[in-house]
């Protein structure tokens, strides 16, 4: 079991989202930055796909009451282990009682807490995500709050050695896009501002969408659409001409038009960016995003082996 001692502003469970329930109108939620959590689960010793804490907007506590292995990935945040700081990035252990303390994330936004056996709340159309705006999944559908209680599964018993590290990743520049349904009813003018110029994460940005501040994207024709099926990652241009990213928790059908789409693996960039951060665009070939896709699935597959290498030399 895992107690929250002091909960931070914004603390949910997550996992990698349920899959197949957008046509009922059930977006998949999950972690915000997927692969960050994905990397938790492999320095545990978790399947990829296990639930984790993810923590954001401030700092707090947690009690282990088990003796486990853990993790922090994702955001960069000060944190100790009964008073000693602790890496992230790298497969710790705790003993029973052990308390971590965990600072504001001083580098990104979502900072992913996994623990060896995984959360373990009920599972909720076949995930254990999050869901706020439907009180679904997660820990009774709502944040995390002091004094709550993670029960937790069973250890696998094949997590790496206590210092087994992996490098994070890096921030490999622009967001690549794919051209959106809509793409044609915007000019060239148009996609020229919105990939030469910067863009400002604002502060009406959450698990929903991430409301961008920059030139504005005037489309031609209706600012508004008969409602089609949206997804993550959908670059939705509003009246106002501002885009709006879709995010996890975003609707599963919108009819603002649709210019572009976030490639999979950079929408956990996107996640990361705080407020006041600027991000660029660049657009891409259906044909390269899935290389780009591939080579995520390699170097994912890549730090699995290191992962079970170590484990053979413990």
């Amino acid at each position: 079991m895992l107690t929250v001692l002091k909960a931070p502003p914004f603390a949910t469970v997550q996992d990698r989202g349920r899959e197949g329930q957008r046509s009922a109108g059930v977006p998949p939620s999950g972690a915000m930055d997927r692969r960050a959590l994905e990397t938790g689960n492999l320095l545990v010793g978790n399947p990829l796909g296990s639930a984790g804490v993810e923590w954001a907007l401030g700092g707090g506590a947690v009690r282990f009451e088990r003796e486990t292995a853990f993790a922090l990935t994702g955001a960069h945040a000060r944190a100790t282990l009964d008073g000693t700081p602790i890496a992230p990035y790298r497969s710790q252990r705790a003993r029973a009682g052990a308390v971590l303390h965990i600072a504001a994330p001083d580098r990104g936004r979502f900072l992913y807490l996994s623990v060896d056996g995984g959360i373990a709340v009920p599972e909720v159309l076949h995930s254990r995500a999050t869901y706020l705006t439907a009180s679904l999944g997660g820990l009774e559908g709502r944040r995390l709050r002091t004094e709550d209680t993670l029960p937790l599964g069973e250890p696998g018993g094949k997590s790496p050695p206590k210092g087994f590290a992996v490098p994070p990743p890096e921030d490999s520049g622009e967001l690549r896009v794919l051209l959106g349904p809509q793409a044609d009813l915007f000019p060239e003018k148009a996609w020229a501002r919105f990939l030469t110029q910067a863009y400002t994460v604002t502060n009406a940005s959450d698990r929903m969408g991430y409301r961008l501040a920059g030139p504005a994207l005037a489309a031609q024709g209706p600012a508004s659409l008969p409602s089609e099926a949206a997804c993550p990652g959908a670059i939705q241009v509003p009246d106002g001409g501002t885009p709006i990213v879709l995010m996890p928790d975003g609707p599963t059908v919108g009819g603002y038009p649709k210019l572009a789409v976030v490639i999979g693996p950079d929408l956990g960039r996107l996640a990361q960016c705080n407020p006041g951060e600027e991000v660029r665009f660049r657009r891409v070939s259906v044909e390269e995003a899935e290389a780009v896709y591939r080579r995520e699935a390699e170097a994912m597959r890549a730090l699995e082996r290191l992962s079970a290498a170590a484990e053979n030399h413990r």
